[in-house]
Parts: C-alpha cells; structure tokens; sequence
C-alpha cells in the first residue's frame, strides 16, 4: 500500500460546477485541508458536494459565505474521498476564488 501526499487547485473563473478532484479507481483519499481564498473586494459564496460512485451527491457546503480579501479553511476534521467519488466545487461569482486542497492519497 502507498501513500502520496497531493494537492490539488482550482481557480473558478466561472459559476459552473467544478470538479476538484476524482479519486482514481483502488484508490481512496484523505483531505486535511481545503482552503478557500477569495481575492477580490466582494462577498463570495462555496458549495462543496461529493459524488459518490452511483452519482448521487451530498452538499458538505452549501452556499457557505467567504468574505471579500480572505481565505476560509472548509475543513475542521478530515474528509474521506473513497475510489471513483468526485469532490465538486461552485462559486456564487465568478473570478473571485481560488481553492486548494491537500491530501493523501492511499493506494
């Protein structure tokens, strides 16, 4: 079994659903961290969602506020990602966020 640290980074230009990351087939991960970081004068807003293998999808955020200059960590505990789950992202504008997010990946 291996275990590689990754990360991964999204700037959403849009208001488009955006995936962050696809954990690979025999894969599962472990993010202990997404940050959000909002670089523009004005109020934002996130959705989180996760996909999981038969498509359905959870909110782990929804419409969660990021203030004008800031960065907001998503996570206060880590957030498994099991094989072939999508974690997607939203903004409510577009051009003002960018997210990254760490993690391990165990195959």
């Amino acid at each position: 079994m291996a275990n590689n640290f990754k990360n991964v980074k999204v700037d959403l230009s849009s208001t488009s659903i955006t995936t962050l990351y696809t954990a690979p087939a025999a894969h599962n991960s472990v993010f202990k961290s997404i940050i959000v970081s909002n670089d523009s004068g004005s109020d934002d807003t996130i959705t989180l969602t996760i996909t999981d293998s038969a498509s359905a999808v959870f909110s782990v955020y929804k419409v969660k506020a990021v203030s004008a200059n800031t960065t907001v960590e998503l996570l206060s505990q880590p957030l498994v990602v099991m094989e072939n789950e999508i974690l997607k992202v939203t903004a409510g504008a577009s051009d003002r966020l960018h997210i990254i997010g760490s993690f391990l990946e165990i195959t």
